[in-house]
């Protein structure tokens, strides 16, 4: 399709305010990543753990605490309700195919793989669906069986619960599959083997099903080890090469094993993949790809190659290890779509790992403002890896991982090309799940549904209550913002998850130490007036906090009140302040506000609406008013042109103005280029132009 055809059919989706259904198109898939299902009424098989009876559904609950969801990326237990919602709305679209794009399970603990795959089985008979598995870093956790187990389960009286398998925590040197043991904790700590950590050779048994093995009716099934093509295929060839012993490869330390195997590798080991490709109706092929790596320890114990620990996970690893562990896998991947492109496929590729950095060309920004190592920057593919998959020749890709709403776009002078479409995670803000809608080989309609009204989604806010009255009882620091049980929908309460998150676990994990003090300390307005303030105060004249130039975490017990900075520089230099102050009034007016606008809001609103945005992109501007957008848009302005041209690096002798301006100037950057990236909710693309374009829909959410 020609550009002036492309662009006429752009207009009349516009125009139309909505994509059209599923029947309207060749092909549609729906993915579902990280889903971390955590079967909230499940049954321990050995009886180990009764859970708590819930009084609305009439059965055991058996949960996590809201702290730990609370201090968690995700949700543990209210995915449960709202993977149900995502499968009837994909269902009541007429959507028939749902890829899985790994962390289906939270650590693949076996009382969860069973919740699931019953889930599945009764979606596969309710609405004909398929479901296409492939696994993330949380299924397997490691690829053999590694003893698992959580430490905050919610137990009897809003106590904490410890649960953990044979040879974690205090769960060793006992009998039977069994045993409650009396420690300092709340609760007596239980033993059961339902909270093993399974590896690959159960996990890919229990998901057998979903993709990871063929089925009789596939039109074809391979997978990177069998040694057959689509003109010989069988479905008995097929299953033997889908045994667990034909999927295995070898991994060393240094790089992959085989025959890329390089003099002075090891120690090396045998460990599966589960990568497939299938194409369960004629025409459109799914390419799972494995992309978890673990890679052995320089220490590992040869002498017992399945012992978990050997490996490092794999969280981390993503396809910058697969280009130099897993090479056998990138290289079947680029010919499957070298065959695809032959014999006239439409390939969608799909696995757990972002194949493009997911923060917007903001990765030096945030390092610069948080420290080398944070915010899981470690987790973004490099550049070079990102053109070395777009050399394959996939075309598109949708990952999951991060919990991120993200695309990404990379087009490379030698002409190669990738979509990566990072689709959010229901466990997590803002909850929602992707449609790809396949026009023809070369054009998708991408579309994003938010998961907004879950029926049952405050099923278990009873167990909830009575666990903070248990915290407030106690005087316990785990406290949490109990109006939160207040949430009117499933969407409100993952805001609140996020806004909670933000407070318990990123700003004090992740923000350095006078960071955190102004963000509690400072509105809107007077971070105007400071952008404008032309002084050289000395940092101890206006904040106690440390003062860390490695962008130190601060310690444990650190006086971090809220300082009153107007009050503190007016009494050292009223003047400066008052200067500063009528400029800032005269950028406000000049952007039609009022300076008194902006102390409507402050710091930590702001950092709430960091992680908002990087989180979800442009889903997170239904919780983003305009004028704070626009707000914020003007502090950026205003501090980027305060600042010098060339880099300051902060030392014990930087000013409080050079500190905060180096500071939120870089807050306000990232937030800049997060508002300033490719469409990420509903788009058309076209692989064979490289062209992205939005589509503008009226969507009611689910």
């Amino acid at each position: 399709m020609n550009n002036k055809m492309c662009s006429c059919l752009m207009l009349g989706l516009m125009l139309s305010g909505k994509l059209a259904a599923a029947s309207d198109y060749q092909y549609s898939v729906a993915f579902m990543p990280d889903i971390h299902f955590h079967d909230v009424y499940g049954h321990f098989s050995d009886g180990a753990f009764d859970g708590l009876k819930n009084s609305k559904s009439g059965q055991p609950a058996m949960i996590r605490t809201m702290y730990a969801q609370l201090t968690s990326t995700r949700l543990f237990n209210e995915n449960y309700f709202a993977l149900r919602a995502a499968l009837d709305d994909a269902g009541k679209k007429g959507i028939k195919l749902v890829a899985l794009p790994g962390d289906f399970s939270d650590d693949g603990q076996p009382v969860h793989l069973r919740g699931l795959v019953k889930i599945l089985h009764e979606y596969e008979q309710k609405y004909g669906m398929r479901f296409f598995a492939t696994p993330g870093n949380h299924d397997p956790n490691r690829p053999f069986d590694l003893p698992g187990g959580e430490e905050d389960f919610l137990g009897a009286g809003g106590k904490t619960q410890r649960i953990f398998s044979y040879g974690a925590k205090e769960c060793t040197g006992y009998k039977g599959k069994t045993t409650v043991i009396q420690t300092d904790a709340e609760l007596p700590t239980i033993c059961s083997e339902e909270m093993v950590s399974s590896g690959y050779q159960h996990v890919m048994d229990a998901m057998k099903s979903f993709g990871m093995n063929p089925l009789p009716d596939d039109i074809y099934w391979e997978t990177p080890y069998s040694d057959y093509h689509s003109k010989r295929y069988s479905y008995a060839e097929a299953l033997r090469f889908s045994d667990f012993s034909q999927r295995q490869y070898e991994i060393c330390t240094q790089g992959t094993g085989g025959k890329y195997k390089q003099p002075g590798y090891g120690p090396c080991f045998n460990v599966a993949d589960s990568s497939y490709l299938v194409e369960p109706v004629a025409g459109l092929w799914l390419m799972a790809v494995d992309a978890n790596v673990y890679i052995p320890s320089a220490k590992a114990d040869i002498t017992n190659p399945t012992y978990a620990k050997n490996f490092e996970g794999s969280g981390d690893a993503g396809y910058n290890k697969m280009l130099t562990h897993k090479q056998q896998t990138v290289a079947w991947m680029a010919s499957v779509a070298k065959r695809a492109k032959a014999q006239n496929k439409t390939l969608v590729t799909f696995s757990h790992f972002p194949m493009v950095e997911f923060d917007n060309g903001a990765a030096n920004d945030i390092e610069t403002l948080f420290g080398e190592g944070k915010f899981q920057l470690a987790r973004a593919p490099k550049e070079d890896t990102s053109h070395a998959l777009a050399k394959t020749g996939i075309g598109v890709h949708v990952g999951g991982h991060m919990h991120f709403n993200d695309t990404g776009v990379r087009r490379y002078k030698d002409g190669s090309l990738l979509f990566n479409i990072q689709a959010p995670s229901m466990a997590a803000y803002v909850p929602a799940y992707k449609i790809l809608n396949f026009k023809n080989q070369h054009e998708i309609d991408v579309q994003t549904v938010v998961i907004d009204s879950v029926p049952r989604f405050n099923e278990l806010f009873e167990h909830y209550q009575q666990e903070w009255d248990h915290l407030n009882a106690i005087h316990s620091p785990h406290i949490w913002n109990n109006n939160i049980l207040k949430a009117g929908s499933y969407y409100d309460f993952t805001n609140w998850h996020i806004t909670e998150l933000t407070r318990l676990r990123f700003i004090p994990e992740e923000w350095p130490c006078e960071i955190r003090q102004m963000v509690f300390s400072l509105n809107g307005k007077e971070m105007l007036i400071l952008s404008q303030l032309e002084g050289s105060m000395p940092y101890s004249d206006v904040l106690r906090a440390p003062l860390s130039a490695s962008h130190a975490i601060c310690a444990k017990g650190t006086n971090l009140e809220t300082v009153d900075i107007t009050q503190r520089y007016l009494k050292k230099n009223a003047g400066a302040w008052k200067t500063a102050s009528k400029k800032a009034e005269i950028l406000a007016m000049n952007a039609g506000f009022q300076l008194d606008d902006f102390a409507r809001w402050n710091g930590f609103d702001l950092a709430v609406d960091f992680y908002r945005l990087r989180n979800a992109d442009e889903l997170a501007l239904r919780d983003i008013s305009g004028s704070r957008l626009s707000q914020y848009r003007l502090l950026t302005g205003s501090l980027a042109a305060t600042l010098p041209p060339t880099v300051i690096k902060i030392n014990s002798g930087s000013s409080f103005e050079t500190i905060f301006k180096l500071r939120f100037g870089s807050i306000f950057s990232v937030i800049d280029k997060y508002l300033k990236g490719t469409p990420s909710r509903n788009f058309h693309i076209n692989t064979k132009t490289g062209e992205i374009s939005p589509v503008i829909q009226n969507v009611t959410p689910i």
